[in-house]
């Protein structure tokens, strides 16, 4: 085996050992999943919001606040009495003057639609505190209910212009 084959299978194996150590990183970066690398811990206080519907939200998805980011969704779970979606957010301390009437609103990043919850500041001059809770809300956009709107009312459009060339004959 010559010097040149040699260089070039030790390029390729270190080529291909960076990419799964990007892959890596880029793994413990997603939402759902739960590590963290660079992110601040911090204590900070829980407060809740309940949605109709929260599409894929995972537990470890960011909170922002203005496209900053203000905590992380702790859990998510549905209240078997109102089967509603119950999501326990931990804001960070820092973050102690989000007013009591701002609204949360599950949002969706990046190209591969990653959730996460959005709020947005309200005027009250009161502001959430421990075991607090987010009244307003708005729910996920889930793509396929928006398809399935779209194609109901393209049938039933159809559906209306057939029957109306029937009666014109």
């Amino acid at each position: 085996m010559s010097a040149g084959n040699r260089t070039l299978e030790i390029g390729t194996g270190m080529f291909v050992l960076l990419g799964f150590a990007a892959l890596a990183f880029l793994t413990t970066q997603l939402p759902g999943s739960g590590v963290r690398i660079g992110s601040v811990a911090g204590d900070g206080y829980t407060v809740s919001a309940r949605f109709d519907n929260v599409g894929d939200l995972k537990v470890g998805a960011p909170v922002t606040m203005a496209g900053v980011r203000v905590g992380r969704v702790d859990s998510v779970t549905v209240d078997g009495n109102e089967f509603r979606a119950v999501v326990k957010l931990s804001i960070e301390r820092r973050y102690d003057r989000i007013p009591t009437d701002s609204d949360a609103a599950i949002q969706t990043s990046g190209l591969l639609g990653a959730k996460y919850v959005g709020l947005s500041a309200g005027g009250s001059d009161t502001y959430l505190k421990e075991g607090g809770t987010i009244e307003f809300t708005q729910s996920a956009l889930v793509l396929e209910n928006l398809v399935n709107k779209l194609f109901s009312s393209i049938a039933g459009k159809s559906g209306e212009a057939k029957g109306s060339a029937e009666e014109k004959k």
